[in-house]
């Protein structure tokens, strides 16, 4: 069982679909989460289908909708740093990477969740992902702790391989989806599911299985 993990992601919804079965796993065993959310994705281009919000209220609509989410995995320590949406790459190291040290310091993770930086697709994914490898690369060596990655770039598995961590999260699908749902006013059920109800087969097979890769320092 790990101890403390922390989540270090740029996005609400970042959370949903690629971890939220693996920390509620975690937190039933016992593990604190500390999540660290860098934006409120207030550039998103989603308003809700049909719209429910504009472009003023969407970062408190997507705020809200990122505590609910969380409250659905179980998730114990909500952290909102206040970086803006897709400028993440253009913030100073120096801030940027400070805001994760200071983490690091405080909750000492045994565990540390983000993206595979150059791996991730978006640039605010890659640029959290290299940020939070700096931060921790700064640590002696015999301090640091693990870190597991995201991947999901085209043709990614060619360049860093098959993933080292595969979790079973099938026993999680509750609080996955209802992480997912909440995110309302960026998937709508008919999105993220099709134009039909989906069994439980097929929702185990699309969202049971969630895949790391570990980041090994130089």
């Amino acid at each position: 069982m790990e101890r403390h993990i922390l989540v270090v992601l740029p996005h609400p919804d970042d959370e949903a679909f690629g971890l939220s079965g693996t920390l509620a796993k975690h937190i039933q065993a016992g593990t604190t989460v500390t999540y660290a959310c860098l934006t409120l994705g207030e550039m998103g281009r989603n308003m809700g289908i049909p719209p429910f919000t504009n472009r003023v209220g969407l970062p408190q609509i997507r705020k809200r909708e990122l505590e609910e989410a969380c409250r659905a995995i179980g998730i114990q320590d909500l952290r909102m740093l206040g970086f803006h949406d897709k400028t993440i790459e253009f913030e100073e190291p120096e801030l940027l990477d400070g805001s994760i040290s200071a983490l690091l310091e405080e909750v000492k993770p045994s565990l540390v969740l983000t993206f595979y930086p150059g791996y991730a697709v978006h640039p605010d994914h890659d640029a959290c992902g290299a940020a939070v490898v700096r931060a921790v690369a700064k640590l002696p060596a015999n301090k640091r702790p693990r870190v597991l990655c995201i991947a999901f770039a085209r043709n990614h598995e060619q360049a860093i391989g098959r993933p080292d961590v595969i979790n079973d999260v099938r026993g999680f699908l509750k609080q996955k989806l209802a992480a997912i749902s909440a995110h309302r006013s960026q998937f709508q059920a008919a999105e993220l599911l099709g134009s039909k109800a989906l069994t439980d087969k097929e929702l185990q097979e699309r969202y049971g299985t969630e895949r790391f890769w570990t980041y090994r320092f130089n």
